[in-house]
């Protein structure tokens, strides 16, 4: 599946298997596991699967049953205060 070359460099893109990725949906963060991702080898840009993409949403959409859920640390950032 990969192999191919990078779409923004002179790089290929290998598959690794990832501990964890984290995936921005509208209904917020899905985090999957040892998931295989396409990674170029001189930009780092990353590649995925549809079916990955597509269980990212099932899970964010709750058609999906994650294995867990973890709590997210969440703070303001309040411009021009240093702490």
């Amino acid at each position: 599946m990969y192999g191919y070359k990078c779409e923004y460099c002179e790089g290929t893109v290998k598959e690794r298997v990832v501990d964890k990725e984290a995936f921005k949906h509208k209904n917020g963060f899905v985090i999957l596991e040892n998931v295989p991702v396409g990674i170029c080898n001189e930009c780092g840009y990353r590649y995925y699967h549809s079916t990955i993409l597509k269980r990212v949403d099932e899970i964010a959409e709750g058609k999906r049953i994650p294995a867990r859920t973890e709590p997210i640390p969440v703070d303001q950032y309040i411009y021009g205060l240093a702490s």
